[in-house]
């Protein structure tokens, strides 16, 4: 019987000009050509215009990755980064934090939802989602690659040993870990679904908010609960209650439940933003 999967995958697929070209990049490329593809061909089946999916392209890319390096430097390691602030800019060291692309992509794309769409933000979150899902799978597979972000030691036959991870992290013997990177993907596929079946078979994005606030729910309600499974990604972190993943996961719970509950309730009312 099975008793762990041996990982040792090399996160680097080839070397040019002396710098790497790594899974994880190549992942965060394919989940956002993959959710490009998957917005275009939405905003066509609305008829809405064609240069809407390109102006939502470079605002969510730009956000994104500006959002997600800003996120980690500020959330995770700020004692390092205020002592070396050129090392924020070092993006190629690795260090990007979800939660962080999260804000920053709500705010961009409220911008962009006022002077491109003239809808409210969460009128295109609803349609977004689905896309949004796929290219997190995509990033969570890049940790997997990487083999980074993983959970404690296990017992279940599907724990990874991950011989690569970084030496921080390698304080536990080469133990078999739960691979969480794995479990986040999951949750990803359920967001993915479910909100493709709001929209397509039971038309909720009528519902503006609706759509945005369950998936919401989904994806930090099950990191909320998956983070209890994971290592301590900083030092800080240790001994910490409620990590630093966790606390950021509650106001977009909240967000969630505000959005959900009220466009159930009150569905004709004016969203905020």
């Amino acid at each position: 019987m099975l008793a762990y999967i041996t990982w040792d995958v090399n996160p680097s697929i080839f070397t040019i000009f002396g710098r790497e070209i790594r899974w994880y990049g190549l992942l965060w490329g394919i989940g956002f050509l993959i959710g490009y593809e998957m917005m275009s061909r939405l905003f066509k089946h609305e008829k809405h215009p064609d240069n809407w999916v390109d102006k939502l392209f470079f605002y969510t890319i730009i956000s994104s990755v500006v959002g997600a390096r800003l996120g980690h430097c500020l959330f995770y390691d700020w004692d390092y980064y205020s002592a070396h602030p050129m090392q924020i800019f070092a993006i190629w060291n690795g260090g990007l934090a979800s939660h962080g692309g999260v804000f920053a992509l709500i705010l961009a794309l409220i911008f962009y939802s006022r002077k491109v769409t003239h809808q409210s933000v969460w009128w295109l979150f609803d349609r977004m989602i689905p896309a949004i899902a796929v290219a997190c799978a995509c990033i969570r597979l890049g940790n997997l690659m990487n083999s980074e972000i993983f959970g404690f030691p296990t017992t279940m036959p599907w724990g990874f040993k991950f011989v690569r991870s970084a030496e921080w992290v390698r304080d536990f013997n080469g133990l078999p870990c739960h691979p969480t990177q794995i479990y986040e993907m999951l949750y990803c596929i359920v967001a993915l679904i479910v909100s493709l079946v709001m929209y397509w078979k039971f038309n909720l994005q009528k519902k503006v908010g609706l759509i945005t606030g369950v998936s919401l729910i989904i994806f930090f309600g099950a990191r909320f609960g998956l983070e209890f499974l994971k290592n301590p990604q900083v030092a800080s972190e240790v001994g910490m209650q409620l990590n630093i993943g966790q606390q950021l996961s509650i106001p977009l719970i909240l967000l969630g439940l505000y959005l959900a509950i009220s466009a159930i309730v009150k569905p004709n009312i004016k969203r905020l933003f």
